[in-house]
């Protein structure tokens, strides 16, 4: 079988790397200068038995349906049901239509009545812009204030543009995060392994809100019947609220959620593999991905995932500037002494080619720098050795990535130099 994975960024380069384990040939399009088999041809153009469209993007601007009408077997949706990453607002009323638990929240499009309903919530308070804002448009804070001068910065459209000139206020939710991606056919579902991410930029979950900052898999708080309880009260429930409204979903529901007290609670659906969710969770599959993806786009889901017992880390390697405004054009040093690091990949994501076959940087997430080990203690140490052999001006990147799950506060010792990092 031969694949087309669209996109460009690190999520596409794991995508292309575990499909390759059976597909016959993966072009990814546009790619970029790290990833094997990139092409700058226009989709539409490639001869593909089985299109995966990677970003949010495209899916919310139709591209699965365009393909689809020129009767290509495509994973991912149309941009009807793209609509649930593309509209926050859109996105939470499906959820109380189907009775998924989420935050109480409303939606505004002027300043004073959403400062009012702030003030009717206890905090934390999150504000998130309606559209898409690449991960970036949401502000979690316990300062009820900087709510307030958030809301008004994206009402105004200083802030996110169009995209943030209608917000959603939530009410701030307590507990660990996890996100389950669901494999869907646009009636079925299957859940892959768990992750967490970590979203802030710094360590201790300071800082501003990334695309973020590192995953790890599997999570020691979610063991299969947690997983099972995602499916049967957020992601089924949410699949059939799609159908109801003539929706056939056949793609990745990625759920983002909050271990409450109360029990799991959505804080948003995806509507594509989570970045860097999926280069945690791709690498363990030992089953065939390029075969599930393939029924679920035919509509006939015939087969569960499975996964290997070793565990994933991912410590995302950013670039200086990153989020507000990444530095591009430094040249990356060491990547052939962190590939060869037992049991690494190196995921390329804001990357360019430079004459010489080097890479340089040209986006705020860099590198994915991914480890497979028997335990996640054993995952950090490979993967933080691993990310100790590269370099460039002002690299930045978390220290503590899955330390709270093996019980530290930071990097592994001897694992890395962390000064000026």
């Amino acid at each position: 079988m031969r694949v087309c994975v669209v996109g460009g960024g690190g999520r596409e380069h794991v995508l292309a790397a575990v499909l390759s384990r059976s597909a016959d040939e993966v072009v990814v399009t546009p790619g970029n200068a790290g990833i094997p088999g990139s092409s700058d041809r226009d989709p539409a153009e490639v001869d593909a038995d089985l299109f995966v469209v990677g970003p949010e993007q495209p899916l919310v601007a139709g591209l699965a349906d365009q393909l689809r009408a020129d009767g290509r077997l495509v994973f991912g949706p149309g941009a009807d049901g793209a609509r649930l990453e593309g509209s926050k607002r859109w996105m939470k009323d499906l959820l109380h239509e189907a009775g998924v638990p989420t935050a109480r929240s409303a939606a505004f499009t002027e300043v004073e009545p959403a400062l009012a309903f702030l003030a009717s919530l206890e905090g934390p308070w999150v504000v998130k812009t309606d559209g898409l804002a690449a991960g970036k448009g949401v502000l979690v804070t316990d300062d009820v204030d900087q709510a307030g001068a958030d809301v008004a910065a994206k009402l105004s459209g200083a802030a996110f543009g169009d995209a943030g000139r209608t917000v959603v206020i939530e009410e701030g939710l307590v507990g660990p995060e996890l996100s389950v991606l669901a494999v869907c056919d646009g009636t079925r579902a299957v859940a892959l392994a768990p992750a967490q991410d970590h979203k802030r930029l710094g360590d201790g979950d300071e800082g501003p809100n990334t695309g973020g900052m590192g995953a790890y898999s599997p999570v020691p708080v979610a063991p299969p019947e947690l997983v099972d309880t995602v499916l049967e009260t957020a992601v089924l429930p949410t699949l059939h609220a799609l159908r109801r409204r003539g929706i056939d979903y056949r793609g990745v529901l990625y759920a983002g959620l909050m271990l409450t007290e109360q029990g799991p609670r959505v804080l948003e659906f995806n509507v594509r593999f989570g970045d860097p969710e999926a280069q945690v969770v791709l690498p363990r599959m030992a089953s065939d991905l390029t075969e599930l993806l393939a029924e679920a786009a035919a509509g006939r889901l015939r087969h569960e995932p499975e996964f290997v017992a070793d565990c994933a880390v991912t410590v995302v390697c950013a670039a200086e500037g990153y989020p507000e405004a990444p530095r591009r054009g430094d040249r990356i040093e060491g990547l052939d002494a962190a590939g060869a690091v037992d049991g690494v990949t190196v995921y390329c994501a804001g990357v360019t080619g430079a004459g010489d076959r080097a890479l340089l940087t040209a986006g705020g997430r860099v590198l994915d720098v991914t480890a497979l080990g028997p335990t996640l203690d054993e995952a950090r140490r490979r993967a933080y050795r691993a990310v100790s052999h590269l370099s460039w001006p002002g690299m930045q990147y978390r220290r503590d990535i899955a330390a709270t799950a093996v019980g530290t506060s930071g990097p592994p010792s001897g694992a890395a130099d962390p000064a000026g990092r």
